[in-house]
């Protein structure tokens, strides 16, 4: 047993966190690595993002950032510390461009060359009409530098691997495409593949190979052009890791009024500072979290609470950075600046969210830690057995090196890349977006979608539900009324009530208006006074409410409705009843979760009445029903599922849902909603039709089906061709063939989802 000792390190020592920038991982197995070695360090507990190519470590005061990086460099990998931002002088100057923009840039000017040169090799080799005299010499020209330079990411990376004795499909491309290479190479300038006239004829017999006649540049280049085309869309993939944080920070106001000396002076949001007195007029964002100092008004607060409904805030009131200021002239001391603001602290809950994905790896990758270390097993027998066997070094090494060709998969490259391009096709006419293989894995086990309420399940705009009126009172009459007069006001419930009493009859005018912040309106309508407001504000104004509109006004609300009392001169006569309205097919929608066999859940910033209402009205059970969640709380609910041995996917589309979304094993985002909850989220339904979420499990399952499909094919034709090739029996045109019907089978079953509906 040991003993604790002054100098152990423990978790509560590691008070301290360094953020490093990655550079050199090329697959999840590379961040794996980076985050062994830095965990090997005492009193050091690292995470690494592959996605965000981020490393988080939490360490002692006795680690320095240093020691840091030169472990990462010492694992073969580049780091750096992140530079501090640079203060912002001009919001609406053009920003730099990124790091990983430029790298995706890099990458597809890479590709487009290596296309370029490829594809008449292929050509010429495949072609027997198009092999002109000295053909296999051109070929030589155009592919040497596809495999040596186009290639060059590629054989870093298995160098690195093998420095460290670990193998990955890095590892087998490399291997594969310089023996590849190195094959032909032998063959044109000691062989018999440089004689003019050299043909590639379609023999598809199975006979002796004849060794240094053959070349295989086409093997080379084109493995190297799919396996580049699938590094460049990965990349795309990756840099919409980081979208999601910067379209959040985005969010916030750029500039604000602060109050000095007396004087309104703009100055931009990054130099403000707590206790900083600053303006809000109507329709402007809030520019950081505080506190009213005076003015009211009534704050839309969605995008972090989730709940429809703006929030009257007066004097003392609390209000969140990047909400929406709707009415009313706000004076708002700071009180949380920078990194300690709600919608900061919502970023870094999206960005870990996000690290605990990471760890994901490609199907592809699993099966080469396996695949390519029994391959190199087998071509080193292979080379072995025909020595001792008296066969000569020559024919040794010409079985060799055909087991490393065949092995190396062509169609690999395709199988995950065209199927992901045929299954995102179909899913963009279909109003769906698919953004990369990982999101595919997790919809066939998810068993619970998570539903966000407002904007998801229902519009999130107030609409008219019902309106009330009195015994003897028409309900257009009470709806005319309070139209008009609610028509002057910014409130978005009075505009709510003003749109649809217009929509029926023209409204009246209305004199001696008054706005009552955050309680009501009244004015004079043909002489008559009219009073539009809550119950308590009415009252105030010395309208009597009977005992009947009391009940039906309790009633209202218990059914998830806000409603506002009418009064005409001293009594009131009649509600108007707003809320925020289910959606067309959402009901639907439920039904079809449940026929995938998924267990929809509610879950909103909304009030449990609300909440019970709208899951009733849709069929979801009240035991799955989480209400009055704040976005921290999200997430909180989307782990205690997953805790429960649940697999979760999650649909939003709101500030407050990204954070959730990223947590989620699925994230599906609203194509109607936010760009941050788009770019956390895995699919996107562009319609904002929730049906379609049904539709985009079933799409994203079948691709996922197609991809295991092709991989399995990519690697079953060569698995069976890896025996001939160990006998000897390696005819290059049956390798040919076989990589070239491989290919097609792949595309051929990926294009089978192009008749999903």
């Amino acid at each position: 047993m040991s003993t604790t000792t002054p100098e152990t390190i423990t978790p509560d020592t590691l008070d301290e966190q360094t953020e490093l920038l990655l550079q050199g991982m090329t697959c999840a197995s590379c961040a794996n690595r980076i985050e062994k070695k830095l965990n090997k360090l005492d009193g050091v507990s690292a995470t690494v993002n592959y996605a965000t190519e981020k490393a988080r470590v939490q360490h002692n005061s006795m680690i320095t950032p240093e020691q840091l990086v030169a472990a990462v460099e010492a694992a073969g990998y580049g780091a750096t510390l992140p530079e501090p931002p640079a203060p912002v002088t001009d919001p609406d100057a053009p920003q730099p461009v990124s790091a990983d923009d430029l790298h995706v840039a890099e990458l597809r000017r890479k590709l487009l060359i290596v296309v370029a040169l490829t594809v008449p090799v292929i050509a010429m080799a495949m072609v027997p009409a198009l092999q002109f005299t000295h053909w296999q010499w051109l070929s030589l020209v155009l592919a040497a530098p596809v495999v040596v330079w186009g290639g060059y990411q590629f054989h870093r990376a298995a160098w690195t691997n093998l420095r460290h004795g670990n193998a990955t499909m890095d590892t087998l491309v490399s291997l594969g495409t310089l023996a590849a290479l190195g094959w032909s190479l032998v063959a044109l300038f000691f062989g018999h593949a440089g004689m003019p006239g050299l043909k590639h004829p379609f023999e598809l017999t199975v006979q002796r190979g004849h060794g240094l006649s053959n070349i295989y540049l086409e093997a080379a280049a084109g493995v190297t052009m799919f396996i580049l085309a699938g590094r460049y869309f990965e990349a795309k993939a990756k840099r919409q890791a980081g979208a999601a944080l910067r379209a959040l920070l985005d969010l916030g106001a750029k500039e604000v009024a602060v109050v000095r000396d007396g004087r309104e002076l703009r100055i931009p949001v990054d130099q403000l500072q707590v206790d900083d007195e600053f303006v809000v007029r109507p329709g402007e964002k809030i520019a950081t979290d505080g506190l009213v100092v005076e003015g009211r008004s009534a704050v839309d607060e969605s995008m972090v609470s989730g709940e429809s409904v703006p929030v009257e805030v007066d004097q003392g009131s609390p209000v969140v950075g990047a909400t929406v200021n709707t009415s009313g002239r706000l004076l708002v001391r700071a009180t949380r600046v920078g990194a300690d603001t709600q919608l900061a602290q919502m970023a870094k809950l999206v960005e870990d969210a996000q690290t605990g994905k990471a760890a994901a790896q490609r199907l592809a990758d699993r099966i080469s830690g396996i695949f390519v270390p029994v391959v190199i097993l087998l071509a080193l027998g292979t080379l072995v057995g025909w020595w001792l066997a008296g066969a000569g070094w020559t024919a040794a090494f010409t079985a060799a090196v055909a087991v490393l060709i065949i092995a190396c998969p062509c169609a690999l490259g395709l199988a995950t890349p065209v199927a992901l391009m045929v299954g995102t096709g179909r899913g963009a006419q279909l109003g769906i977006l698919i953004k990369g293989p990982e999101a595919l894995e997790q919809t066939r086990r998810v068993d619970t979608v998570v539903l966000d309420k407002t904007g998801t399940v229902t519009t999130g705009q107030m609409a008219l539900r019902e309106v009330v009126a009195a015994e003897g009172v028409e309900q257009d009459e009470v709806l005319a009324l309070a139209g008009a007069v609610e028509h002057a006001s910014e409130h978005p419930i009075a505009q709510a009530i003003s749109s649809a009493a217009a929509e029926r009859a023209p409204l009246a005018t209305v004199t001696d208006f008054t706005n009552h912040e955050g309680l009501g309106v009244s004015g004079s309508v043909d002489g008559r006074r009219v009073v539009v407001g809550r119950h308590g504000f009415v009252t105030d104004q010395g309208v009597v409410v009977p005992a009947w509109l009391e009940a039906e006004l309790d009633r209202t609300q218990r059914e998830g409705g806000t409603a506002v009392v009418v009064g005409l001169d001293d009594r009131a006569f009649g509600l108007v009843v707003v809320a925020d309205r289910v959606k067309d097919g959402s009901a639907e929608a439920v039904r079809r979760f449940r026929d995938l066999g998924l267990t929809p859940v509610l879950l909103t910033g909304d009030h449990e009445t609300v909440a019970r209402s709208v899951a009733a009205e849709v069929g979801i059970d009240n035991d799955q029903v989480f209400a009055g969640v704040m976005p921290a709380d999200k997430v909180d609910v989307v782990q205690r599922l997953q805790q429960q041995g649940r697999v979760v996917a999650m649909v939003g589309d709101g500030v407050n849902d990204a954070a959730a979304l990223a947590q989620a094993d699925l994230g599906l985002a609203m194509g109607t909603g936010t760009d941050v909850a788009i770019e956390a989220s895995d699919l996107t339904l562009v319609r904002g039709d929730l049906r379609v979420a049904a539709d985009a499990i079933r799409l994203s399952r079948r691709t996922l089906g197609t991809i295991k499909g092709n991989l399995f094919w990519a690697f079953a034709y060569n698995v069976a061709a890896i025996p001939l090739a160990m006998a000897g029996l390696l005819n290059p045109m049956i390798a040919g063939a076989a990589m070239a019907f491989s290919s097609l089978f792949v595309v051929g079953n990926s294009l089978r989802l192009r008749s999903f509906s």
